[in-house]
């Protein structure tokens, strides 16, 4: 027993080792108890029919010596009760436990030889129990109890033809020591079953001690898990519940160090980034003339802006804080095709752009409708601040070795390949003075891991750049890519379709045509 540290009052608690050892050795102990007393009451019982069966087959073959029997003295059938009784104690070969004597009337005629333990003619109690036994109709069992030892009893009375001097044969079998011997046997049983006891007291103590390590390593992991360290998981030894239990902490410490990095990231977020407004809004406050209408509508017109920037800025890092909840996404059943030809109409009114759809795919997949909009309306967002007036913006989704492509490509000023991998990370803006919070590609990358996949962007300095969400087809599928395959979308795989249902080919540009009719490009107004 040991005592754990709790509340007040808790008093000395049993670990679960203990406890679990205690509740084995009970249920051990009961039940060897309750097999050993069953057993016992059954041979108990069995013992006693035996020893009936045995007085009965005694009775049976005296009685064949009487009917069939010769007195060797004359040749003739038995006519003298003291010789039939002589004959049958001669005969007769009892039991260590077993013994006999004859009775002519009320007195003791003959006995066994003095070889024979069992002297029943000594039992003054026994002698007095059956002294009216020549007298009896018929031979009878019974039990018979003295102060010297408990017998089972069989009085055979026997008279001879013509009528003479009446007998009885008494058989008694000590029942008591009969027992006593299966009592001795069993006491072997109990030793036996008490060194099988210790025996699974100390194997059990080793083997649950080994079960429940996965809950010591639990309690202790959970001790050492702090809000400044969660990184700590729990090891999984074994395949059984406890392996499944200890899966599961360590499942629900991941979310909550997701939960919690998530949480001091929107802290950090909104320390750093609505300082500086903050700060704008009460300077220009703190030096605005109320006198002067001209200094006051600046000074408003300042703070309303900032206002309407730490909004937009709020926002963003609110959705981003929903990012790892579960429910971020909401899959349902969206056609790809309409989806994609739908932001290209939302995408028109963001800047003047020739907006054209590169390719559809004609699928149904288990997507957020919602969430990839909003991620592809980011990027055509992106590739408006970035590409010149009139310059092409175009939309298209694909279906590539089991993955679902959707991108926005532009012709853009491009991003440095030393760039590519930055322009993800939270509030990074590789051209300050463009208008932005510097969250909307991570909103995006955020989007399509929500959805299990990825983003990848392929741009050239002064080229433009194209920008993909790489998805699995199906929920449980994880989207993955060869590191030498092309990123570039015209390639994508044959099932995808353009507008007209036409296969995919090369991207057309501005005052280009397209190689054939079938690679026609929808182009918006």
């Amino acid at each position: 027993m040991t005592a754990d540290a709790g509340p007040p009052g808790a008093g000395l608690r049993m670990s679960v080792r203990t406890r679990v050892l205690a509740a084995v050795i009970a249920l051990t102990t009961l039940a060897l108890v309750v097999a050993g007393a069953t057993a016992y009451g059954l041979e108990r019982s069995r013992l006693d029919q035996r020893l009936d069966d045995s007085l009965e087959r005694s009775v049976e073959e005296f009685r064949t010596l009487a009917r069939d029997g010769v007195d060797p003295s004359t040749g003739e059938a038995f006519t003298d009760v003291r010789e039939l009784l002589k004959i049958a104690l001669q005969r007769t070969v009892p039991s260590p436990n077993e013994g006999m004597f004859a009775l002519v009337g009320s007195e003791i005629a003959w006995t066994l030889p003095t070889t024979v333990r069992l002297r029943l003619e000594d039992d003054v109690d026994l002698v007095a129990a059956v002294a009216d036994a020549s007298s009896r109709a018929s031979a009878t069992i019974r039990r018979v109890t003295t102060e010297t030892a408990d017998y089972r009893v069989v009085v055979v009375p026997l008279t001879t033809t013509p009528p003479g001097e009446a007998g009885a044969l008494v058989l008694a079998v000590d029942r008591g020591a009969e027992h006593a011997a299966l009592a001795e046997s069993y006491r072997s049983y109990v030793l036996v079953a008490l060194g099988a006891i210790l025996a699974i007291a100390v194997v059990g103590w080793f083997t649950v001690g080994r079960l429940l390590e996965p809950i010591k390593l639990l309690r202790s992991t959970a001790q050492e898990i702090s809000s400044s360290d969660l990184s700590r998981r729990i090891p999984v030894m074994g395949n059984d519940d406890l392996a499944v239990l200890t899966e599961t902490v360590n499942g629900m410490l991941d979310r909550l160090e997701e939960s919690f990095t998530s949480q001091r990231e929107l802290l950090d977020d909104v320390g750093h980034e609505l300082r500086t407004p903050l700060t704008i809004v009460r300077g220009h406050l703190e030096l605005m003339d109320p006198a002067d209408p001209t200094d006051t509508a600046a000074t408003k017109d300042l703070a309303l802006d900032e206002v309407d920037r730490m909004s937009l800025l709020v926002e963003d890092l609110v959705t981003l804080a929903k990012a790892r909840r579960p429910d971020f996404v909401i899959r349902r059943p969206t056609d790809v095709a309409l989806l994609t030809d739908e932001v290209l109409t939302k995408a028109g009114p963001l800047g003047d752009r020739r907006w054209v759809l590169d390719e559809l795919a004609d699928v149904t997949v288990e997507v957020d409708p919602q969430r990839l909009t909003q991620a592809l309306l980011q990027l055509a967002s992106n590739a408006v601040k970035f590409s010149a007036a009139g310059s092409t913006v175009a939309l298209g989704s694909a279906v590539r070795a089991g993955e679902l492509y959707l991108w926005v490509r532009d012709e853009g000023v491009g991003i440095d390949a030393a760039n590519q991998d930055r322009v993800f990370d939270r509030f990074e803006r590789l051209q300050p003075g463009v208008e932005g919070s510097g969250l909307g590609l991570t909103i995006v990358r955020s989007i399509a891991a929500a959805h299990r996949g990825r983003v990848e962007v392929d741009s050239t300095l002064g080229d433009g750049t194209t920008v993909l969400l790489i998805l699995p087809m199906t929920e449980d599928d994880d989207a993955g890519r060869d590191a030498d395959e092309p990123l570039r979308p015209a390639v994508v795989a044959n099932d995808a379709k353009t507008p007209d249902g036409g296969r995919p080919g090369p991207h057309a540009r501005d005052g280009e045509a397209s190689p054939a009719p079938e690679h026609t490009l929808k182009e918006t107004p």
